[in-house]
């Protein structure tokens, strides 16, 4: 019989090669580093937050149909006091700070129908074998030690991806913004070479189209982006496709998660199956009320697949009409 794997604490271990690597840079590198941790409540003091999960180009769209149609709704996600993006929430997080969900929305309707135009934000399929090595380091990943981080980073930086430069293109084209839009914004990534996670700010000194385009940088597909004198990737490689710490000591959270509604059978991307429902109790313990919501229905097989996204923009709209009551009782 397999033995599974234990489950990875929430607190992530200061490792001293992460510290040696980062102690001469400047304040802005350094500050990129935040452990995680539930009990140092960083969204203390906050009244309402939002936290946008990861789950490719399907993701993306659906949470933009969806947040737009709570707003169609008198839903005001914007007015969050903290929002945190990780990969495909990176950028809809950042698309929501600079006021542009309807202007996007209408965008992918129009492109949707042109899937060759859809596939300027999802990745090509005829992967080289450095790019399979890397991704399929990244799937097996059945723990978030710092090792196993450390190892997929160095597998990303190694896979022969289109340049970073191109990734920032297309992430550009979705956020349609300049520096950073807002200060509530905060986007999770993670360190290719010392395997910290890191959360870019508006004190950061980086665009939001670049901290986005490390934050989906999935190993494999998509090259890391140089933030200061790092190489970051995916936020998701951390352990957590959320990171509902950023926001513990809050008095709300909303988080939008594929894991809401859907749950791997097995671990997966550095992510165990619960791990959404130990962060929601943390937050719970870190005295933060908490709403979590997915879509109903999703093919996990679909999620890089621009053929989809019609039916993530419709699906998207369709339960924002259905949960838009019960949400702005909690919201509100």
């Amino acid at each position: 019989m397999t033995q599974q794997p234990t489950a990875q604490p929430l607190s992530q271990p200061a490792d001293p090669t992460a510290r040696a690597a980062t102690t001469h840079d400047d304040p802005a590198n350094a500050a990129l580093a935040v452990p995680i941790s539930f009990d140092a409540r960083y969204g203390a003091g906050k009244k309402r937050t939002l936290v946008l999960g990861g789950g490719g180009i399907y993701f993306v769209a659906w949470q933009v149909a969806y947040l737009n149609g709570l707003a169609k709704r008198g839903l005001r996600l914007d007015e969050a006091e903290i929002m945190v993006g990780t990969s495909a929430g990176s950028v809809v997080a950042s698309i929501l700070a600079n006021g542009s969900l309807k202007r996007f929305n209408k965008q992918v309707d129009w492109i949707s129908r042109v899937p060759a135009l859809v596939g300027l934000l999802a990745p090509a399929s005829n992967f080289h074998a450095s790019q399979l090595r890397a991704l399929d380091m990244f799937r097996d990943a059945d723990n978030c030690r710092p090792e196993t981080v450390r190892d997929i980073g160095y597998a990303a930086l190694a896979a022969h991806t289109p340049t970073a430069a191109e990734m920032r293109r297309s992430t550009g084209f979705a956020i349609a913004a300049r520096g950073w839009p807002s200060a509530a914004l905060k986007i999770s990534t993670v360190d290719c070479y010392t395997g910290e996670r890191l959360i870019a700010t508006s004190d950061s000194g980086i665009s939001a189209i670049r901290a986005a385009a490390a934050s989906s940088a999935v190993p494999g597909i998509f090259s890391p982006q140089p933030i200061h004198d790092r190489w970051c990737m995916d936020g998701g490689v951390s352990g957590s496709g959320t990171h509902c710490d950023v926001v513990a000591g809050a008095q709300r959270a909303l988080i939008i998660s594929l894991s809401a509604s859907q749950s791997a059978p097995e671990p997966t991307m550095t992510i165990q199956p619960d791990n959404l429902k130990t962060e929601l109790a943390a937050l719970q313990a870190a005295g933060t009320t908490a709403y979590a919501r997915g879509p109903h229905k999703v093919d996990m097989t679909q999620l890089m697949d621009p053929t989809a996204v019609p039916e993530a923009l419709a699906l998207g709209d369709e339960q924002a009409g259905q949960d838009a009551v019960e949400l702005a009782a909690f919201w509100n």
